[in-house]
């Protein structure tokens, strides 16, 4: 499931979808009445994904509480978001035991559940394919870009230069050398710069 194409703007109701990107804008849908709109910079706007829940501990991502309340509905829809505000409360708090009750506030609740019963409405959440994708891309793909941007410059541009300090010839150098040792590490590792 992925939450970052899925957009909260602020003073617009409901949810937006992602569509293109315009040419001083994102042109986005509406969950609701399928209507696109342009989203402006200036306009105070918020990925799915880059919302979190207030807890007593660390923050909950909103896509964890997502799944909390799926499980806990059979992936049904969940209560009206315009319920009274005890029966809110008690359900957040049957889903998320300890949310910070004072910095969660009942609006909070009502955006929270409003935001997922539209998304089962229209069938944007599935937690069955992303539980081992998503365990293996939020590990590796912060790393493995960087690492692999690094590792190729320096292999496409000094392959041969890069493998001969890693070869046991250093190695059997350095205690001839003795205190020397310093250099020809300091020299290899300027000709994977260069």
């Amino acid at each position: 499931m992925d939450l970052s194409k899925i957009l909260s703007i602020a003073g617009k109701s409901g949810l937006f979808k992602v569509v293109s990107q315009g040419k001083n804008s994102v042109i986005v849908e509406s969950l609701q009445d399928k209507k696109r709109i342009p989203a402006f910079g200036h306009e105070k706007i918020s990925s799915l994904e880059e919302i979190a829940v207030f807890t007593n501990g660390e923050d909950m991502p909103l896509k964890d509480v997502f799944k909390a309340i799926f499980e806990k509905m059979n992936g049904k829809e969940a209560i009206d978001h315009k319920s009274d505000n005890a029966a809110l409360k008690k359900f957040f708090l049957e889903i998320i035991p300890d949310y910070d009750q004072e910095r969660v506030y009942v609006s909070d609740i009502k955006k929270i559940i409003n935001w997922y019963n539209l998304l089962i409405l229209h069938d944007l959440l599935d937690f069955t394919e992303p539980e081992t994708e998503a365990g293996n891309t939020e590990t590796t793909e912060p790393s493995l870009p960087e690492a692999t941007a690094a590792i190729a410059t320096e292999s496409d541009s000094s392959a041969s230069e890069a493998e001969l300090p890693l070869v046991e010839t250093p190695a059997e150098e350095l205690p001839a050398q003795g205190k020397k040792t310093a250099k020809p590490k300091s020299t290899a590792s300027k000709k994977k710069v260069e």
